[in-house]
């Protein structure tokens, strides 16, 4: 028997009501303010999503990888109608897929299956000049299988969003991308080829591309290319965290916005005893304990206000992180909380709740936080951008839900890239025995037959309803209704009747039902 733990810690849930609608209400508000910046910037004639929220900006086709996953929160959550989200996601897998790839210098769209990095919101070909981009074509295949996994009925509509899904994710040439090398290249123009492009080694945000090119059923790079990409990583010690060092956050988010690592282990996370997801979570805290000690004297820099990532500065956009200090200028970035928030729900959720009521009315605007901040010398970003929001929508979601973790981690190609990439289920690894999970299995994306178990701990005694949900909302089987002391509580559930697929589980206690969802492979 596998048994899958879902573990609620409700003291963490019992507050005081005031409490809980503020953090509710914050996290509302950054999701629904980030959805509309993928609505609103973007061309709804052919679906293509701005780099950034000013005039003239071209589509960043990460931002509009991005963008797809956060429509798919958007229907959800009841923003946009199902009908008018899936409309305006075919009507950009349609431009991705018929518009031109070829060798030339200007009049494409991309080159092999692969995508330039900036394409012009109107034309939708090549613009500034830019390179065909390997990792930013993985976090736009990303977005591309959510929408694959998210339209699953037999309507004719979401037949065809999955049918253009594959035909542009198998069509990438990832094979060529390698460039007889043992990895993969971070780019490649027209001009000149491959030159000046180096390959992606070394622990940062292109882990989903390596899986991607891994799952590929079409081009797929060999099972050694994921030995190539960890051989350059860091492992080291910064502030009493332990881990693989890449310094600015959005390396340790990217990849987590789509794949759940919270329960896998390769071979480099097994022989160090961690996962990928406690990685990130020392990776953020180390962070925070930098902005703490703030070596550089900045201002403003705290326990509660802290942010060092990929993001615009008083001097430009500039890859920043800490700790080791890169480019730290005394900018902070709301999305690197809020792109922790699984990893460090207490720490994120305290740093932003400061922001916003610290420094609102500086700060928030048509789209929630601003880019960045710099205290030091008065200066507030005007700008939103894409791959930041990004971030902030997805993960906060995947905090509150895990519904684009749950989706992506079904994917059949994508299961395949972790296989071939040695994946596996994680042993021998400090793992908070009543944090939820989803775990993946060699059978995947089904790997659960006959019995489960669910645990949680009361902070205090109380009516406790437990039930199973199918992904529709409907009520499967009622596991418990009834008073409960404090403390530990386990329920077995026998779900040999059961089809395969996707159920949750939905605690409820207390007045006022307070209640958090866990997804479970059963």
């Amino acid at each position: 028997m596998r048994r899958i733990i879902l573990g609620i810690i409700l003291s963490a849930l019992i507050v005081t009501g005031a409490q809980a609608i503020e953090t509710e209400a914050l996290l509302d508000s950054l999701q629904y303010t980030s959805f509309q910046f993928f609505w609103n910037e973007a061309n709804a004639n052919n679906g293509l999503i701005r780099d950034r929220s000013v005039n003239g900006s071209p589509c960043s086709i990460a931002s509009l990888g991005f963008g797809i996953s956060a429509i798919l929160i958007g229907i959800d959550h009841g923003w946009v109608s199902r009908e008018e989200g899936r409309g305006r996601i075919l009507t950009a897998l349609n431009t991705l897929w018929s518009k031109p790839m070829g060798s030339g210098y200007t009049g494409y769209i991309g080159y092999k299956g692969l995508y330039y990095h900036f394409i012009d919101m109107t034309t939708c070909l090549r613009t500034w000049s830019c390179e065909v981009s390997t990792i930013d074509s993985a976090l736009l295949f990303a977005g591309i299988l959510d929408a694959k996994q998210y339209f699953a009925t037999d309507d004719p509509l979401d037949v065809e969003v999955r049918a253009l899904a594959d035909s542009i994710y198998y069509r990438a040439d990832w094979e060529f991308f390698r460039d007889g090398t043992a990895g993969l290249r971070m780019g490649w123009k027209p001009e000149n080829g491959f030159s000046g492009f180096g390959l992606w080694i070394g622990y940062n945000e292109a882990m989903i591309l390596y899986l991607l090119a891994l799952g590929s059923p079409t081009f797929p790079v060999p099972e050694s290319a994921w030995n190539v990409w960890t051989s350059g990583y860091d492992w080291l010690s910064f502030y009493g965290q332990t881990y693989i060092n890449f310094p600015p956050l959005f390396g340790h988010q990217y990849s987590h916005c789509w794949i759940d690592f919270r329960y896998i282990q390769d071979a480099y996370t097994r022989n160090h005893g961690i996962t990928y997801f406690e990685n990130s979570r020392r990776a953020t805290l180390a962070q925070r304990a930098y902005s703490i000690h703030n070596p550089g004297g900045w201002v403003g820099y705290a326990e509660d206000l802290w942010g060092i990532t990929a993001s615009d500065t008083p001097t430009g956009y500039r890859a920043r992180g800490a700790p080791p200090p890169q480019n730290d200028d005394g900018t902070i970035a709301p999305t690197a909380p809020a792109g922790s928030i699984p990893f460090t729900p207490s720490e994120s959720i305290a740093c932003l709740k400061n922001m916003y009521e610290t420094y609102r009315p500086q700060l928030w605007s048509t789209y929630g936080f601003r880019d960045a901040f710099n205290l030091t010398v008065d200066w507030w970003d005007p700008d939103y951008i894409g791959i930041d929001q990004g971030p902030i929508i997805v993960m906060i979601e995947n905090y509150r839900t895990g519904a684009t973790w749950n989706r992506i981690m079904q994917n059949a190609d994508v299961q395949r890239g972790l296989a071939r990439a040695g994946f596996s289920l994680a042993s021998d690894v400090a793992i908070d025995p009543l944090a939820p999970r989803l775990i993946l299995g060699p059978n995947s994306p089904n790997p659960f037959r006959g019995s489960s178990t669910v645990s949680f701990r009361l902070a205090e005694p109380g009516r406790v309803r437990l039930s199973l949900l199918s992904p529709g909302g409907r009520v499967v089987a009622r596991l418990l209704d009834a008073d409960r002391p404090a403390g530990l509580h386990t329920i077995d559930l026998d779900g040999t009747e059961l089809p395969s697929g996707v159920y949750y589980y939905k605690l409820e206690a207390g007045e006022g039902s307070a209640a958090r969802r866990c997804v479970v492979l059963h």
